[in-house]
């Protein structure tokens, strides 16, 4: 059988898209995998030898206005009809909703109840002919993957019994479980982190109001820097931070390295997506047994709260900083790991129920295509 998989962005930056490979054996099919390389450098293709990759090349910033991008979402458009139309593939998932939203019409179509939807971002929900598009893809698909129960909200009701979470963690990174207890360091400061795509300026700048300069903590940043890094970089610049540190992009590899010097992770988003978003970190925090910070209210507050495997605070309270600092220093450390290993077993139970999701799709579509 033949099965494209959809992305929208760098093979690096969809780490989720392991979570289908994974699950579709790639001896008894012909997979292909679409991707989007936006700023027109080689990353490493190793671990893609046993796919079909087809690469989609034009420049692109992120953190730009969606008009700015429409004529590129065009061509991407294009390019992805015809090699669906060459392809002719029997089976689709799509990663991100700008690709089911662009080519609607083919997949609810010519592939309905024969594509995956992985829904992962609702930041133009409020464009009412954009959810009217996203609620017809969920309606046809043959299942749909969220990365936050708190997007189930958002999606038609009527399909909610073939709606399905997709957890967003790292397979490898349970091989390094212990690393942090084994070579972790200490510091006089506590270490906040955040790795991955740097957002949400107005928070961090937040964030930094609190911390900067204040000798209990040290703030890092890891990740690609763009436009919005810069803005954050010239901020901390100006409030003369000198506990605030940007590192730059790192491979993956990397993540094991920092976390061993992580004393928090910075999980803290007030934008309405992220509201109900949850983040790699999450995860990563459960796994590798570090407490996170998060903003009250929020899907990923509220969840680390009932856990008991994090801190729930909005960064606008004057007193935030000694806050974070009361909840880190009153923390009972067994009681702590205690709550990890639950929430752990509580997202492989559902992970587990999400793959055999995948490989019953594959075979299903086999067995109608004979």
């Amino acid at each position: 059988m033949k099965i494209l998989l959809m992305g929208f962005s760098k093979l690096k930056y969809i780490p989720y898209l392991r979570f289908y490979l994974d699950n579709i054996d790639d001896q008894e099919h012909d997979i292909h995998v679409l991707y989007w390389n936006r700023d027109k450098k080689p990353e490493n293709l190793a671990d893609y030898e046993n796919v079909t990759l087809h690469e989609f090349s034009k420049c692109q910033e992120d953190n730009v206005r969606i008009s700015s991008k429409i004529p590129n979402f065009i061509r991407y458009r294009q390019y992805a009809k015809k090699l669906i139309r060459r392809g002719n593939y029997d089976f689709i998932i799509f990663l991100h909703s700008f690709p089911g939203v662009l080519l609607s019409n083919v997949l609810t179509r010519k592939y309905r109840g024969r594509y995956i939807y992985d829904y992962r971002d609702s930041t133009y929900e409020k464009y009412g002919f954009f959810k009217k598009i996203i609620h017809k893809l969920v309606n046809c698909s043959y299942a749909t993957f969220v990365s936050s129960d708190g997007f189930r909200q958002l999606l038609p009701q009527e399909a909610k019994e073939k709606i399905y979470t997709s957890h967003n963690f790292i397979k490898e990174s349970l091989d390094h479980r212990e690393d942090k207890k084994r070579y972790g360091t200490s510091a006089d400061a506590i270490r906040i982190s955040y790795w991955g795509f740097i957002r949400d300026e107005k928070t961090n700048c937040l964030m930094m109001d609190r911390l900067a300069n204040d000798p209990r903590f040290e703030l890092h940043y890891y990740g690609r820097e763009d436009r919005l890094t810069d803005r954050l970089k010239a901020y901390a610049n100006e409030k003369k931070a000198e506990n605030i540190w940007f590192h730059g992009e790192y491979v993956p590899e990397d993540r094991y390295r920092f976390i061993c010097t992580t004393d928090l992770i910075h999980n803290v988003f007030g934008n309405r997506n992220m509201m109900i978003a949850m983040s790699n970190r999450f995860y990563d925090g459960a796994i590798f047994r570090i407490p996170q910070l998060c903003m009250k209210n929020a899907i990923m507050g509220n969840r680390v709260e009932n856990a008991g495997i994090g801190f729930s605070c909005d960064p606008q309270n004057e007193n935030y900083a000694d806050a974070v600092y009361d909840y880190y220093m009153s923390l009972d450390h067994k009681a702590f790991e205690e709550a990890c290993d639950n929430e752990l077993e509580r997202v492989l139970e559902e992970y587990h129920r999400g793959c055999q999701v995948i490989r019953e799709a594959t075979k299903r579509i086999e067995k109608e295509n004979k």
